[in-house]
């Protein structure tokens, strides 16, 4: 009977270690589960708003409502680079011409934020800076083509024959549960702002 009763108990401290060790799995699977789906809705709501701006503003580039201001759309890009534009544009819409500079900061600029290659966009109006919120951008890379659809080699200058721009951002969570960031990517194909092409 003495034998009996030890078999019982060591077979439910077995039973009950291995029922305690699926709860606390379960419990981390639904943990991480929640944390991942509200990280992939913040980092996809980050790159919606980002992304809707950039498009806004890209689409105006040479743009015045008093086209007069700018009368030579060749000339409405500035400069250019990979991940840094400068151009002209009426960007709210009140007859005067805005001077628009986008670029990413540096990387340690974030030291609040867990993820390492996090950075600010910088949207810069007249000369004035607006940083962006941590978005979790990761990555601003723009390719520009001329009218024949051919790249461009950056760094290009004033007048340099852009037509279009392909845009790509990525996004990435603050945040890592278990040193994993969700990711979201947006691609902006050959981006045409219509007035570059008009006149």
């Amino acid at each position: 009977m003495g034998f009996t009763t030890i078999l019982d108990i060591l077979g439910s401290v077995i039973i009950g270690g291995i029922m305690m060790s699926i709860a606390f799995r379960l419990s981390d699977s639904i943990t991480e589960k929640t944390y991942n789906h509200n990280g992939e809705l913040t980092i996809q709501q980050n790159l919606a708003t980002a992304a809707q701006i950039i498009e806004y503003d890209f689409r105006k580039i040479g743009y015045c409502k008093n086209w007069n201001l700018l009368p030579d759309p060749t000339k409405a890009v500035l400069y250019a680079d990979t991940s840094e534009i400068r151009f002209y544009s009426d960007i709210d819409n009140d007859g005067d011409v805005d001077s628009m500079h986008y670029y990413l900061g540096p990387t340690s600029e974030l030291t609040a934020s867990a993820n390492p290659r996090d950075r600010l966009l910088y949207r810069v109006v007249n000369a004035e800076p607006h940083k962006s919120a941590n978005l979790g951008i990761t990555q601003f890379h723009l390719v520009y083509f001329d009218a024949l659809g051919d790249t461009l080699t950056p760094p290009i200058g004033l007048n340099g024959g852009i037509v279009s721009i392909e845009i790509n951002l990525t996004v990435e969570s603050t945040e890592a549960y278990d040193q994993k960031y969700s990711k979201a990517f947006w691609r902006q194909i050959r981006m045409v702002s219509r007035n570059l092409k008009n006149r």
